[in-house]
């Protein structure tokens, strides 16, 4: 008798920890999931579907913290990820008026040209949207054929994007501007400000925001060299980085 042959047609479902069945599915179903099996007795289990690919939820360990982020993860490996951030940050705003950017649940900035984007789920799990064609050792920042400010952007946006660490980009910025700033290039400076305003807003530490937008504003710039400098951030309008005035908040 002939042994069955494995066959590659194999299908992996990942199951993460669920800490609120509302919140979940709330979140979910804003982006336009389809809730295809929900039971919560005699113990927590729901199932979730949006274009080919299915997410499972089960009961948390105990301790579970949310606010960690370290919950649980998923990877979806796609051929293009900007169809998919674009369809999530319409269905988000369709839900809730607005695009949810910073605090959990969030989807995460996504730049032109960007392999992969990250959703934070109320339970605190990442679901990682990467290009199927993404390099397999990206360069992780600080290109040696980039100098002063552009290195240090270079460095940050891997971080951000990458990484998921806004916080580490924040830092690296902030130290570069202060050791790279005097005689940079104005638009390298500028990049710098606009995105250390981005960075500062989504993370809701708006200290310094002031400050920047103000030497933003003084920089002597043509209309390319600001559309340079915002180029690739996502809510670039909102964050009024061209406005005059003296307010030092965000």
């Amino acid at each position: 008798m002939t042994e069955p042959t494995v066959r590659a047609n194999e299908t992996t479902v990942p199951v993460m920890p669920c800490v609120s069945v509302a919140e979940t599915l709330e979140f979910y179903q804003a982006l336009g999931f389809e809730v295809t099996y929900e039971q919560t007795r005699p113990y927590l289990y729901l199932a979730l579907e949006w274009s080919g690919f299915a997410l499972h939820f089960g009961t948390p360990p105990k301790n579970t913290d949310p606010s960690r982020e370290d919950t649980g993860g998923c990877l979806v490996m796609v051929d293009d990820v900007a169809p998919y951030h674009a369809e999530f940050t319409r269905a988000l705003r369709a839900a809730y008026g607005k695009v949810l950017a910073k605090g959990r649940p969030r989807i995460t900035r996504f730049r032109p040209g960007a392999s992969r984007f990250t959703v934070v789920d109320p339970s605190g799990n990442s679901i990682i949207f990467i290009r199927r064609d993404e390099p397999a050792e990206p360069e992780y920042g600080g290109s040696k054929s980039l100098t002063g400010l552009a290195r240090a952007l270079d460095n940050a946006r891997i971080f951000s994007e990458f990484k998921n660490e806004d916080r580490t980009a924040l830092r690296i910025l902030t130290t570069a501007l202060r050791k790279h700033g005097p005689g940079a290039p104005p638009v390298d400076v500028a990049r710098t400000l606009a995105t250390l305003i981005e960075l500062a807003t989504a993370l809701e530490d708006t200290d310094g925001v002031g400050e920047w937008r103000r030497r933003l504003t003084a920089l002597d710039l043509s209309d390319a060299e600001r559309h340079r400098a915002v180029e690739g951030l996502r809510n670039a309008e909102d964050l009024g980085l061209w406005r005059t005035g003296t307010d030092g908040g965000g």
